[in-house]
């Protein structure tokens, strides 16, 4: 008898990635084979994302094209959107099993258990209390790890659904995430990301600090490389700052969201800081590390920006010149409080100041990427192989290109950087292994 075959489908964030993959590694435990998306499958699983309509629209149109193309296939989908709107995914054609996020990890025994078809089944959603911390982390990718550290929220910002599709913040303790950090360390993997809905807000459930487990975390054997995912900026303190400048493993890399540059629509959406104390914390970083990455998040189209709140937002990032903006235009989620506010913005209006703020994107994080022409940094190389090149990062996540060598795969080496290409990738000749 064949074994039964399993693909999963991932939406959304590092932290479903991380999510699917310990999935992946329970069906594997169970028996099945895991096979590539784009495969034949008996069993496929859609973690959803639900951060915009947009993700909800990419979700349904995933599950369509999945029973498409195996109509004898079992689908279950969990996720944010599962949470939020579940009989809307189990009335889709093909969808056998909806699960809360609450019940993720109880995914692999329900489709073990299912003995009929036709109409789904939903276990647990909506007005369930989110309480459960499913640990996860990422494996298959042999360079790099997304570690879960952190679930939920509690900021309740106007425009977001997460806190109802995650519940409230929580986490597991430091060491058990640090048995995890061990146990992708002993894989071969030689970076971990933190991944979490609020990472820098762990802590809430057993009295730890941020900073504590970033301390334990450094003192892992075998991982030679951590990255911050997303830290928001009152979170992001002098004590994290100065830890991140002095350890060798903790890269210079920061992704901060600012959403708006104006203390106006701050207020609107019920942020936690001003532009003034946003902006000093990014030259608190600057001065303690002149050479890190900073990404920002922005939002524009939000009910309220007129021209001149989109006019400060880009003043801002303009003066702060972060090496990367991740732009969204507002999406209207139903039952968040920026659905009642007033003075909607016009799609059109809205897609302008998007490509206004990409074309400030281009021209930062090409300035940003040149800016490392000439001198040497520490390259992790990944195993993409595209026109005989091979790809990785420094510490401070410019992107290199050399010629393809196997050899150097998952090894960090001394590079000379040389001239920047089209799209910002940076030349790179080896000149050694990593300095000890």
């Amino acid at each position: 008898m064949q074994p039964r075959r399993v693909s999963f489908h991932t939406l959304g964030c590092k932290l479903n990635f991380s999510e699917s993959s310990t999935l992946a590694r329970e069906f594997e435990r169970g028996g099945f084979v895991r096979v590539a998306p784009a495969a034949e499958a008996d069993i496929c699983v859609v973690n959803s994302c639900s951060v915009t309509e947009h993700a909800d629209k990419k979700c349904r149109n995933l599950i369509r094209k999945l029973h498409r193309r195996n109509p004898q296939a079992i689908i279950a989908v969990t996720g944010c959107y599962a949470q939020l709107r579940p009989h809307e995914i189990a009335r889709i054609e093909g969808v056998d099993l909806v699960l809360s996020n609450n019940d993720k990890g109880e995914l692999y025994r329900r489709v073990a258990e299912l003995t009929e078809r036709g109409r789904a089944q939903v276990y647990s959603c909506e007005t369930e209390e989110l309480t459960r911390f499913f640990a996860a982390f990422s494996s298959g990718d042999r360079t790099r790890a997304f570690l879960k550290v952190q679930d939920g929220c509690d900021y309740c910002c106007a425009y977001c659904t997460i806190h109802y599709a995650r519940g409230g913040s929580r986490n597991q303790p430091i060491a058990e995430i640090v048995e995890e950090a061990r146990q992708i360390a002993a894989a071969g993997q030689r970076e971990i990301v933190l991944t979490g809905v609020n990472t820098g807000d762990f802590g809430r459930t057993t009295g730890e600090r941020f900073i504590d487990l970033l301390r334990a975390l450094d003192r892992v054997e075998g991982i030679d490389r951590y990255r911050i995912s997303s830290i928001e900026p009152n979170l992001l303190t002098d004590e994290i700052i100065a830890f991140c400048a002095a350890s060798r493993k903790f890269q210079h890399h920061f992704h901060i969201p600012l959403q708006s540059g104006s203390n106006r629509i701050l207020g609107l959406m019920r942020r936690r800081y001003t532009a003034e104390r946003f902006a000093a914390r990014v030259e608190a970083v600057r001065r303690a590390m002149p050479d890190a990455f900073i990404g920002i998040d922005v939002i524009v189209g939000f009910p309220g920006e007129g021209e001149a709140e989109f006019g400060e937002t880009y003043a801002l990032l303009k003066r702060l010149a972060p090496a990367f903006l991740h732009v969204f235009p507002f999406s209207e989620r139903p039952g968040t409080p920026a659905v009642e506010l007033p003075g909607k913005v016009q799609p059109s209006v809205a897609t302008r100041r998007v490509a206004e703020l990409e074309a400030l994107c281009e021209r930062l994080h090409g300035a940003f990427c040149a800016a490392g022409t000439g001198t040497e940094a520490e390259v992790l190389f990944e195993s993409t192989r595209r026109a005989g090149m091979m790809f990785g990062f420094t510490g401070n996540y410019r992107r290199v290109k050399a010629p393809y060598d196997a050899a150097r795969v998952n090894t960090i080496c001394r590079v000379r950087l040389g001239a920047m290409d089209a799209a910002h990738d940076l030349e790179g000749e080896i000149v050694g292994p990593e300095a000890e």
